[in-house]
């Protein structure tokens, strides 16, 4: 004879609720429903689901969900055993929100000490961040990349160009065009940046942190490009790194779209032609293109973080 679910035990499709989590015995009810995590539960043919609300130390996270092929399986013996399984998951999820909080105080606190050392504007940096997430976003369906890979590029991007504050202000600051020797130097902040994130994360013991390395390559390989001719290391194509390659193209177009003390801003329709001419030689062609098919998104970042406002 099976057992009894104390919870809620019905044969009919039923929806337990309480403070602890809730039990659906029978997921065809949601059959016809409009919500997102709904419609893919029901593409995955599930019989059955249990959802338990995420606390730690009083403060609500989230949803841990467990779902079943079978309607009718949440009896409570599973339950119990699901509830200390999702016991230690929220200790983890915790664990690793922790760790981003301090990683994203941590970047912001590196960007403002940044800002003092480069002639680039602050607004630089929310503005190619933001160029960055609307690439990202544009590539998802093809490169299969998830929200959290699209907000940690955003998160991460502003210090593409950390190792910069290594650079001495001779070269750094210099108004006028660099010599070869100079230029060598300069070249160096993209190891340098590498080499600060390192330290960064050592100090606050965050290395463990869920895909840190794409902090290490937008740092480092930023300025490689598609046919081999960048650097530090010349790498070529598909060795690049996607988010790399994405925030070389976020970065260059800010760059040219805004003023310098060597050059006055380029206006999009400019901008834009150089980045078609670039695209496929220097640039990855579908990070390009991808920018170019958002730029009604794009003038509205520019509007919002205008240079001259």
């Amino acid at each position: 004879m099976p057992k009894t679910n104390s919870r809620k035990n019905s044969d009919s499709p039923a929806i337990y609720a309480s403070g602890k989590g809730r039990v659906v015995h029978d997921l065809s009810i949601f059959a016809k429903g409009e919500g997102v995590h709904t419609r893919k539960i029901d593409s995955k043919g599930y019989g059955s689901s249990y959802t338990l609300p995420m606390y730690h130390e009083g403060e609500f996270r989230g949803f841990i969900f467990f779902n079943a092929s079978d309607k009718h399986i949440f009896d409570d013996e599973t339950l119990h055993y699901l509830e200390l399984f999702a016991h230690v998951l929220t200790l983890l999820i915790s664990s690793e929100l922790e760790s981003m909080r301090t990683l994203a105080a941590a970047v912001r606190t590196v960007c403002d000490i940044t800002q003092h050392r480069d002639n680039e504007t602050g607004t630089h940096l929310d503005r190619m961040s933001r160029y960055s997430r609307i690439i990202a976003q544009e590539l998802a369906p093809k490169h299969n990349l998830d929200d959290e890979f699209i907000e940690q590029l955003f998160l991460f991007s502003p210090l593409h160009d950390i190792g910069k504050i290594a650079i001495p202000d001779e070269i750094l600051l210099k108004p006028g065009k660099l010599d070869a020797n100079e230029w060598q130097v300069m070249k160096t902040h993209a190891s340098k940046g590498r080499e600060m994130i390192q330290t960064l994360l050592d100090n606050f013991g965050l290395d463990a942190v869920y895909r840190i390395e794409m902090l290490h390559n937008i740092s480092e390989y930023h300025h490689e490009k598609m046919n081999g001719g960048g650097y530090p290391h010349g790498l070529k194509g598909d060795q690049i790194p996607l988010e790399s390659r994405i925030v070389a193209v976020a970065d260059i177009f800010d760059a040219l779209t805004s003023d310098r003390p060597y050059k006055e801003a380029w206006d999009n329709d400019r901008a834009f032609a150089l980045l078609r001419k670039l695209a496929g030689d220097e640039l990855d062609r579908e990070c390009v293109d991808a920018l170019l098919n958002n730029r009604e998104r794009i003038e509205k970042v520019q509007q919002k973080f205008s240079e001259h406002t």
